[in-house]
């Protein structure tokens, strides 16, 4: 009885072995896990700078967004900072290129990045009709956003002077018209999926500086082109989603 003990005894003290055994196994999967999603994230941040120097510079070099099926998808908030920042990078050296640095500006928020476009690019004073002398201009801004998976809102912004005419009553209407007609243009112009465009006016309540100056006001009346990040897509309604869930209410 004492040696059958013994022997139990013995048995039992080496099972860890199988337990370390199955740790290592799985560290070693997890490992190579890690190494091969890391390689992926870097092919793909390569086709975001590739894409962005074809669509700002007309630069080609190698395979660009939209030659494989299917939206880019950037993983991981690192990874989604990182080609935010590399269009940031294009961004500016398009404006700089093109002389644009009175006119166009490039900053990052908490939601993403914003391109402010101020209203003598785009419009003449007191309309909402895209001039036809910078919508190359604007294809190409729209076009460094086409390979993001994001939700993209246009915010139309003015002045504190009122307007006051047959087709914008207020500056409500001409913020909204102005957000609404680039949008049509990005849709039609760029081919960007109206599923990922908003358009939004704010008329002068959005200010970015007190309307005491008219340099000042002239920095307020803009357009900013927001390439929202993957976080605040969540607060972006999905009219697919939205229409199944009605119907499914419906039918119950």
């Amino acid at each position: 009885m004492k040696l059958k003990h013994e022997e139990e005894h013995a048995g039992n003290h080496e099972r860890w072995l199988l337990t370390y055994a199955d740790l290592i196994t799985l560290l070693m999967i997890f490992f190579i896990l890690m190494y091969t999603i890391s390689n992926l994230d870097k092919q793909k941040l390569a086709q975001v700078s590739a894409s962005l120097q074809e669509a700002l510079l007309g630069e080609k070099s190698g395979k660009i967004i939209g030659e494989s099926p299917g939206p880019l998808m950037v993983p991981g908030q690192g990874q989604e900072a990182e080609a935010m920042a590399r269009a940031r990078e294009a961004l500016n050296k398009f404006i700089k290129d093109s002389k644009l640095e009175a006119k166009v500006s490039v900053h990052e928020e908490e939601r993403g990045l914003v391109i402010s476009i101020k209203e003598p690019l785009l419009f003449a004073s007191g309309s909402a009709v895209i001039s036809n002398e910078y919508t190359k201009v604007l294809a190409k801004l729209g076009s460094a956003l086409k390979g993001f998976p994001n939700a993209v809102k246009v915010e139309g912004h003015t002045d504190n002077v009122p307007i006051s005419t047959s087709q914008f009553p207020s500056n409500w209407e001409l913020s909204t018209a102005r957000a609404t007609n680039v949008v049509q243009f990005l849709i039609r112009e760029v081919n960007i999926n109206p599923k990922r465009l908003s358009a939004a006016g704010y008329g002068e309540f959005r200010n970015i500086y007190p309307n005491d100056t008219e340099d000042h006001r002239g920095q307020n009346r803009r357009v900013d082109i927001v390439l929202l990040r993957s976080e605040f897509n969540k607060l972006e309604p999905e009219g697919a989603k939205v229409v199944e869930q009605q119907d499914k209410t419906a039918v119950r």
